[in-house]
């Protein structure tokens, strides 16, 4: 951490330390504007392109044409700004690497002769995307909007729908290089204030230099390293309505500057089976709606590994069920061209991230063939693995998560491997081995993460099954 640096009431003084500690002529985009104000000499800092043009030229026109015989006589900075800043948001600093974090942040810093504070003038302006809905989390009834990377912004987004005193909206900066803002948003009677305070613990022991990949690097700043545990101890939304829902229950929300996403604390196994698209539907379609995901999501864990297991050992085959075994084997092995597609479609999942929109059909079609037709018919993989696996890629995305969605990619995998070198015993141990992997995951805040079953709570569980309808309390 830098050691503290102060202004003094020598204005020469201030100037130049300024000038050099923010390297002001090594950068075109850092501005250094020398005014009058009155008698007394001042300057102004700030970052090209981040803060209002039109409020500089109105706030410079007000201070040149400044006329009052008292300014030489104000050597308060406090005083001077409430006397002749006519903007709403101005505090004051006295310590020079706060004041140019600030200037860094979009914000005017000003040094005025005979006062021994920075003032900081708020007329930021940042380049910013239009409020868009997100691309991976779409409502087919309810606001097509979505969080941006300003945080300001993202917070008017969630004020606007939670309009108590009690939201609280705690600022704090992360990183020693970066300082990025982090925004923690909850409701004042509703948080579990042990949960709360342990959280800011956490955030004010993070040692890192700069947030640079958002909110994972935060998250690996927070969390013990799982080197083993594929399952996201964080959910994240982009969606301002959600973030408000979850706040209404007792949840943190933790925004983070230059990012969309929001964190949403604490997180357990089964948030994940919960949808924005519920709660815009009546409670029974609501109900119906969770339900075909869950039974989605098991089937696209247990369904493959299953299948390969009644494959490999037939005895276990009830004789009540019909069950036809590949009477023509290709070259390649069962196990071999299970993996080998789950590979091929999470490298075209990649593929289609850095694909551009003007050849998405034309990817599409090769993507088609090559997995399709070409495949089967070079004798590469069997109709009915193919047939599988497209199974499980759609199942992929009812889930509005990729960290979980990834997770569950990975412990199929890993059952299918286990299978294959230890029999319906393999399975049976990696079922064992994956729950208790999740019932030993703890939350950010030290909760289970099978939470509500353990520890049991019916009322909870109830919610988390059904979609109830809305109570007076609109828990």
């Amino acid at each position: 951490m830098n050691p503290e640096v102060i202004f003094t009431s020598d204005y020469d003084s201030n100037v130049k330390l300024m000038d050099s500690t923010i390297r002001l002529e090594d950068s075109f985009d850092l501005i250094g504007r020398d005014i009058v104000v009155g008698p007394k000499k001042a300057k102004m800092y700030f970052v090209n392109g981040m803060v209002d043009n039109e409020s500089i030229t109105n706030m410079m026109e007000l201070l040149l044409r400044s006329k009052d015989e008292k300014i030489s006589q104000v050597n308060d900075t406090k005083e001077f700004s409430d006397r002749y800043i006519a903007f709403s948001q101005t505090s004051i600093t006295n310590d020079v690497h706060e004041a140019i974090t600030f200037v860094f942040s979009g914000t005017i810093v000003m040094l005025v002769e005979g006062c021994p504070d920075a003032i900081i003038i708020d007329v930021r302006n940042y380049p910013v995307r239009s409020v868009g809905e997100p691309e991976n989390d779409r409502v087919l009834r309810g606001p097509h909007e979505g969080f941006v990377e300003t945080i300001v912004f993202n917070t008017a987004l969630l004020r606007r729908r939670v309009r108590d005193t009690n939201l609280t909206v705690s600022l704090m900066r992360i990183g020693k290089r970066s300082k990025t803002d982090i925004a923690v948003c909850y409701l004042e009677n509703k948080v579990n204030k042990k949960m709360l305070d342990n959280l800011k613990k956490k955030l004010d022991s993070v040692e890192i230099n700069s947030l640079t990949m958002g909110q994972e690097s935060l998250l690996e700043g927070l969390f013990s390293k799982q080197k083993y545990n594929p399952f996201p101890r964080v959910r994240y939304t982009e969606r301002p309505d959600s973030a408000a829902a979850c706040i209404a229950e007792g949840s943190i929300i933790v925004m983070i500057d230059n990012t969309p996403a929001v964190m949403i604390l604490p997180t357990g196994i089964f948030d994940f089976f919960q949808d924005t698209n519920d709660y815009y539907f009546m409670p029974i379609i609501g109900s119906y709606l969770r339900w075909l995901r869950v039974i989605v999501t098991i089937l696209s864990l247990f369904a493959i590994p299953i299948w390969y297991a009644l494959m490999k050992y037939p005895d276990y085959i009830p004789q009540w069920l019909e069950f036809t075994k590949i009477e023509d084997p290709v070259s390649v092995p069962i196990l071999a061209q299970l993996i080998l597609i789950e590979f091929i479609v999470g490298a075209l999942n990649i593929a289609s991230l850095n694909t551009p929109t003007a050849m998405g059909s034309t990817f599409s079609i090769i993507a088609a063939l090559v997995l399709g037709e070409f495949a089967v018919s070079a004798k590469w993989f069997v109709p009915e693995v193919m047939l599988y696996m497209a199974f499980v890629s759609i199942a992929n995305f009812t889930q509005s998560s990729f960290e979980i969605s990834s997770a569950i990619k990975l412990i199929r995998v890993f059952y299918l491997i286990m299978t294959a070198f230890l029999g319906i015993w393999g399975f049976a141990a990696a079922i064992v081995i994956s729950f208790i992997l999740i019932a030993t995951t703890k939350t950010l805040t030290g909760q289970s993460y099978l939470y509500p079953l353990i520890p049991f709570n019916w009322q909870a569980f109830s919610h988390l099954i059904f979609r109830r309808h809305l109570s007076k309390r609109n828990n």
